[in-house]
């Protein structure tokens, strides 16, 4: 995916020079209980993981999450993108953004340009998302957005919900 910018953000590929960035996203208490517990313990974790699972995926054209910045100061905020799932047999849009930046509409504006991408740039009718039952900003976002709730998709180990969205583009 080629750098996207919006009326306040800039979206691009992460790079292993945002390691510190995705250690402190992905060891925020939101993150770790909605996405998951990644077990980055140390920035080695963050950096293997980083070049593995997430700059990997960039291997399909178009997919991969992608490092959401202000774009006023380039200060990392969050992630955006679309994932191909083995469980899944749509592409998924997936986010998550340090707390302190959440609640100011920037995952939205993210997400509407990611969805106009999907549209427009690789001329995907469908995509997914899957959220936990509990995660009420999640499922709000995902309504904002035009997703439809579907079906629930997973029970989880700890007897949470995965509840799977949709929506034609």
């Amino acid at each position: 995916m080629v750098a996207i910018t919006t009326e306040r953000l800039t979206i691009r590929p992460l790079t292993a020079a945002d390691v510190d960035f995705i250690f402190e996203l992905y060891n925020t208490p939101g993150f770790k209980r909605f996405v998951g517990d990644k077990q980055l313990h140390t920035r080695e974790d963050a950096l293997n993981y980083l070049e593995a699972s997430l700059i990997s995926m960039y291997q399909t054209k178009g997919l991969g999450l992608q490092r959401v910045a202000l774009k006023s100061d380039d200060t990392p905020i969050g992630i955006c993108g679309l994932i191909k799932r083995d469980s899944l047999e749509d592409i998924d849009l997936g986010y998550g953004y340090l707390p302190g930046f959440e609640g100011k509409g920037y995952a939205f504006e993210a997400a509407r340009s990611t969805l106009c991408f999907a549209r427009d740039e690789l001329s995907l009718t469908r995509l997914v998302a899957i959220t936990d039952s509990e995660n009420r900003r999640c499922i709000d976002l995902l309504t904002r957005l035009g997703f439809h709730y579907e079906t629930n998709h997973e029970t989880l180990p700890d007897g949470g919900l995965l509840v799977l969205y949709g929506i034609e583009l």
